[in-house]
């Protein structure tokens, strides 16, 4: 089975009213606001085509440390490779001192690897706040203002756009996304996102759009971007009429579900259309999916990192526990086209099962910090050698 063998629902027609005016970033206009956030192990290249060609927005590259770029670093640089359509080419960097961000940006902006680059604030993985690094850094100001202004000046000579994207602050005792949307709006950034938790949130509970609200009514120069809880066309609407958002941005939202962006691009213009997938298209986009990964890369590789996809594509369909077990253990296209002939391709759409959340949310915990991190708001020396730490590695969390 290929994806020609089925028809896809048809692609929703845009009414002529818009819901959202274009998106702006720098001389970079998105006729449909939407952003795909990037996400470690997923949004990789293939993952990106697979959206595109469902139509809308910005698509951002997997997350890579400055160090990595700076230090040219062979898995690094192939993150970043992008389609020749792929326009505008967007990579999200993540780092913590303020020379290698900017010599990073620097080569990215200097080398025409990118179109836009964003700046990643608001990683809670453990293992980068434990070290000062991603959602906590911007508790130490100076520090956050140093990385955004180097960055924004290593990319202004190229005309290439810097954005940052953020979380809330490291806990709701310390918040920092409104005086960081600030000083990101005073340093020349083109644009601020915030996923609305704290780094102590992870992806647990109700994201707070009241707080995107906040920094759209603070930060008035320039868009405002809303991540947190986007898990339909309606959901985005929402967030939009309840904040003032400018744009959405969108992550494990469309896990196992790339069709969401041609929702959102019919929402975001008007139209009351939506894709409501049975599962033979389902299972056309699971066999498209893994043919763009085989093609990307080295085969065996490419079909074992299919496998976490699986549940989240098959979410809310009657599909059986044997049949899911061999599914996310597929080596081969030729093993899986057996196995979702396997399928009950008569299958239609189950409704709010296949709807709602993806991946594991986890539950709030106590963020993983340098001891005595939150004392100060100072960068002290000893802090500032714990950081150059954080940023070992190539993808950064």
């Amino acid at each position: 089975m290929t994806p020609s063998d089925l028809d896809a629902p048809a692609r929703p027609q845009a009414a002529t009213t818009a819901v959202l005016p274009p998106l702006h970033i720098g001389p970079i206009t998105v006729e449909t606001p939407v952003v795909l956030a990037p996400m470690a192990g997923v949004t990789n290249r293939a993952f990106r085509r697979l959206c595109r060609e469902h139509g809308a927005g910005l698509y951002v590259a997997e997350m890579v440390t400055s160090r990595a770029l700076y230090e040219r670093n062979p898995e690094a640089l192939r993150i970043i490779q992008q389609d020749a359509d792929e326009k505008p080419r967007s990579v999200q960097v993540y780092g913590v001192e303020p020379v290698t961000v900017a010599a990073a940006v620097r080569i990215l902006a200097a080398e025409d690897r990118a179109d836009h680059i964003d700046l990643n604030f608001g990683c809670p993985v453990p293992k980068v706040t434990r070290k000062g690094g991603g959602a906590a850094l911007p508790w130490k100001g100076g520090l956050f203002e140093s990385i955004v202004r180097g960055a924004v000046a290593a990319a202004a000579p190229y005309g290439v756009p810097v954005t940052v994207k953020m979380r809330k602050g490291i806990d709701e005792d310390h918040l920092t996304y409104l005086e960081a949307g600030l000083v990101a709006q005073d340093a020349g950034v083109a644009a601020v996102a915030l996923h609305a938790r704290t780094a102590a949130d992870y992806y647990s509970g109700t994201a707070d759009w009241e707080a995107i609200a906040r920094l759209k009514q603070t930060v008035t120069d320039i868009p405002v971007l809303g991540n947190g809880d986007i898990w339909s066309a309606e959901d985005a609407l929402a967030m939009v009429e309840q904040t003032g958002c400018d744009g959405v941005v969108v992550g494990r939202g469309c896990q196992g579900r790339p069709w969401l962006f041609a929702d959102l691009a019919a929402a975001f213009h008007g139209s009351p259309e939506r894709i409501r997938p049975g599962l033979a298209y389902v299972a056309a986009s699971i066999r498209r999916h893994a043919e763009l990964m085989v093609e990307d890369g080295d085969p065996l590789k490419a079909m074992r990192e299919m496998r976490k996809h699986m549940a989240w594509y098959l979410k809310g369909y009657a599909v059986g526990g044997d049949l899911r077990a061999r599914l996310g253990l597929v080596e081969t296209l030729d093993q899986l086209d057996d196995l979702l002939a396997e399928l009950d391709l008569e299958q239609g759409y189950p409704g709010v099962g296949a709807e709602g959340q993806r991946g594991r949310a986890g539950s709030p915990k106590r963020p993983s910090l340098p001891e005595g991190w939150l004392e100060s708001r100072e960068l002290s020396e000893s802090f500032r050698i714990a950081l150059a730490e954080a940023e070992s590695g190539v993808s950064g969390g």
